[in-house]
Parts: C-alpha cells; sequence; structure tokens
C-alpha cells in the first residue's frame, strides 16, 4: 500500500466516502479504561465539515460515558471494498428539537416509541481529533486474485492498489 494524507476538504470528501459507504461502526467509549465500551452504531451523515452524526437515547451507557468523558473511537469497516476508518474525536450530545428535526431518520422510528418526538432521543456529533484510514482502490477481488497470482508466479505484486494515510479535516 501507498501513503496518501490528505488535508482539508479532500480529507473530509474521503472521510465522507469512506464513512457513509461502511454505514456502520463500533462505536468505543470510556477510553482510559480497558477494555473499551463498544457498540455498533449507525451513522446517520458525514457532513461537509467532516462531523459524524448519530442517534442515540439519553438513557444508554454511551449517553453516560461521553457525559463522563468525551473522548471517542469509532471503527468503519466495508469489508467488501475492502474499505477501512478509524477515528478518534471528541463526542456533543444534542437534545434540541432543530438538531434532532435535521438528523432524524425514520429508521430510528424502530427505537423510540414516540419517533423523533420521544423525549430520549438525543443526537450524537463526533468531531475527528486523528483519523486514519485504509482504501484498497482495486477492491476486494481484484487484489485477491492479485495476491493470489503473485503466490503462484513467485512474481512479486505492485502494492500500489491500496492507499492508506491520516485525514486532517
Amino acid at each position: 500500500m501507498s501513503t496518501e494524507n490528505l488535508h482539508s476538504q479532500e480529507a473530509v470528501k474521503k472521510l465522507k466516502e469512506l464513512s457513509e459507504s461502511a454505514r456502520t461502526c463500533m462505536f468505543c467509549t470510556e477510553l482510559s479504561t480497558l477494555p473499551n465500551n463498544a457498540r455498533p452504531m449507525s451513522l446517520q451523515e458525514c457532513d461537509q465539515e467532516g462531523n459524524l452524526w448519530f442517534i442515540s437515547s439519553s438513557d444508554s451507557n454511551k449517553n453516560f460515558e461521553i457525559k463522563e468523558d468525551n473522548r471517542v473511537q469509532l471503527y468503519f469497516m466495508n469489508n467488501g471494498s475492502s474499505e477501512y476508518l478509524s477515528i478518534f474525536g471528541k463526542a456533543y450530545i444534542y437534545t434540541d428539537k432543530n438538531t434532532i428535526e435535521d438528523k432524524w431518520s425514520s429508521f430510528a422510528n424502530a427505537w423510540f416509541e414516540e419517533g423523533k418526538d420521544d423525549p430520549k432521543v438525543t443526537i450524537i456529533r463526533v468531531t475527528p481529533d486523528e483519523t486514519y484510514y485504509w482504501d484498497t482502490k482495486a477492491g476486494k477481488f481484484v487484489s485477491m486474485v492479485t495476491f493470489i497470482a503473485s503466490a503462484v508466479t513467485g512474481i512479486k505484486t505492485d502494492n500500489s492498489d491500496g492507499v492508506e494515510g491520516n485525514l486532517t479535516v
């Protein structure tokens, strides 16, 4: 894999592409204790500034943990395309109706009896501090075929089919 660090709008574009493609991440809290608390979370949106938005219940453990320590680690995996993303950042909880209305998804009705008017609805925004990505440009199938061909023929493959690096938003 080659290294390509991205900055500003180019980094936000890659962050948005990879996170929205995977859509689900492992959302880790209580980073100062081991093992970290982790749970799958569905991404609502990665906005134009690189913030990641989630819907959560006010009585969830993650909300309590964020109130104590807002450092979080997110791991996105899109195995079908061999794309991976690790995000360390800060989480902020919103309870105002405007933010809930803006970020609401009908998919969330499954978790909230009263829909977006449920008093337990909160919105979590994660602002990335450090982000690292792995992106196999050719995709999983082509990378696997290339690897197998190299193993059979003994000819070293060109490692340029993938790229990894820091995203500075």
